[in-house]
């Protein structure tokens, strides 16, 4: 069985009332668009390669760049 190595990431900008919980992604997804659902659509961030310390921990910095709505 393969271990997938995961990220801490920080999401930076977006909407202001979007739930920040301690998130991660697989280190191989560095390089796509994070998309995280709220309310009707889904905001959307990017990883530029930005990295921050946090309580100790390296965090890629994902900092917003739009949103969809969910189609219907």
């Amino acid at each position: 069985m393969m271990s997938v190595t995961q990220v801490k990431v920080i999401l930076s900008g977006g909407p202001i009332d979007l739930s920040t919980p301690h998130r991660s992604v697989p280190a191989a997804e560095l390089g796509q668009t994070l998309k995280v659902r709220h309310g009707a659509g889904y905001e959307h961030f990017v990883h530029d390669g930005e990295y921050q310390t946090v309580d100790g921990c390296e965090a890629a910095v994902f900092r917003w760049t739009g949103r969809t709505k969910i189609a219907e």
